[in-house]
Parts: C-alpha cells; structure tokens; sequence
C-alpha cells in the first residue's frame, strides 16, 4: 500500500508504480520546488539560523509570497497594540550597553529580525537603511534586534553602511519575553516590528516573515500619523 501525500495525489498521472516483486524499499524524494508554490528549503554552508537557509533561483524570488501568518501555529505575541513591552537593555554592535528606556520621548521602531547575512533580513536592513532620513524626519529611532553577537552586528553594519542600532540579544531573552512569534513551526525565527510612541506606549505590531521591505512601509504610515 502507498500513502501518498496531497501534492503527490495531484500528480498521480505522473507516478510510475514500482514493480510489486520488488524486494529493496522505495524511497520517494521531496517534490521539486517547481511544484510548490515556495521555495524549498535546502541546505547551505552560509545558513546562520538552525541549518535554514530559504534558498532563492531564477523562478523564484528570495522572499515568500505567502503570508506569514500561515506558519505561526498558535503562539500569540505577549506585547500588543496599547501595551508597555518590557524593558531591556543590550549590547549594540560596538559592545556598549543600550536600554528601551534610553529612547523614552520619542517614536522608536523596534524589529526584530531571524539573522545577519541572510537574503530577507540584509534587504530588510538595507530597506530601513534607504528610508533613515524619513525616520529621522518622523523623529524616530530604529533599532534592530536579533541573536547575532556584537561583532556580527560590526561586520554586518559596516558592509551595509547601516546608520542605526543593532542590538544582540544572544540566547533571545527579549525576543522570548516580547513574545515574538516564530515561523516554520518555530524552526524560524520571527521578523516582527513594532512602533513605541513617546510615551513607550506600543502603537503598531506588524509580522510579515517573507516580504521584509513592507515592515518599513507600514511603520512610516503609522509615524507620519502619529
């Protein structure tokens, strides 16, 4: 008997059935990702996030077009719209110590990102980059927060020239007590943002794992009102 899965059952006028006096099992290989509608993880030496790596090719682009609520299981984020998240206080990417209530009197953005180096979190990074002088224009900061050490931060900002606070929170404390959702069942580590007002008060929390340039768009929209 063969259990095939859904996608396998679409394509079952394709399957050439094993001859049945066949002694040696058969093993099926993953589909190809040309059959599924997002790249299919494959392994990298570059990966910086448990083995992951979301690989990108001439058909695809290096970002999912599926939301990333569709891998968010049922973890629900601790810090919400209204609230006062946590505070913290990290080290940045020149090894000295940074605390939330150091940006108390003015918007600040705070995100949280999966990895240094990675293609989404460097377009990401570099997105937030282009735009600064409209952050600055808002009179907002931005800070970026992720489990990569201070030196990986150096490295990462001095090759993108990026004009912002990175922040490491090694053994992801913050992100835990912040309670930013995972993707992948977890096996991913979550890109959220979030907008502080003035008075530290949380006034957007936006999560989109595999468009990363919309994190800035949404955050501008929400300061230029406030």
């Amino acid at each position: 008997m063969f259990c095939y899965s859904s996608l396998s059952m679409a394509k079952a006028s394709s399957l050439t059935v094993p001859n049945p006096t066949h002694s040696l099992p058969i093993f099926l290989h993953p589909p190809s990702s040309s059959n599924l509608p997002f790249p299919f993880p494959q392994s990298s030496s570059n990966s910086q996030f448990i083995g992951l790596k979301l690989s990108s090719s001439s058909s695809h682009s290096s970002s999912f077009s599926v939301p990333s609520s569709s891998f968010r299981g049922s973890i629900v984020a601790k810090v919400t719209t209204g609230s006062k998240p946590p505070g913290f206080t990290l080290k940045d990417q020149d090894g000295k110590t940074v605390s939330l209530s150091k940006f108390k009197g003015k918007p600040v953005v705070v995100y949280f990102y999966p990895a240094d180096e990675s293609p989404s979190c460097t377009k990401q990074a570099c997105a937030f980059r282009d735009s600064y002088e409209k952050f600055k224009k808002a009179g907002a900061e931005v800070v970026g927060i992720s489990g990569d050490d201070s030196s990986s931060h150096k490295a990462f900002a001095k090759k993108y020239r990026l004009p912002f606070t990175l922040l490491s929170d090694e053994g992801n404390k913050v992100r835990k007590e912040w309670g930013v959702p995972g993707d992948f069942f977890g096996a991913l580590p979550g890109r959220e943002t979030y907008v502080l007002d003035k008075s530290g008060v949380v006034q957007l929390v936006y999560n989109n794992q595999f468009q990363p340039e919309k994190h800035i768009d949404e955050t501008l929209k929400l300061l230029q009102s406030l």
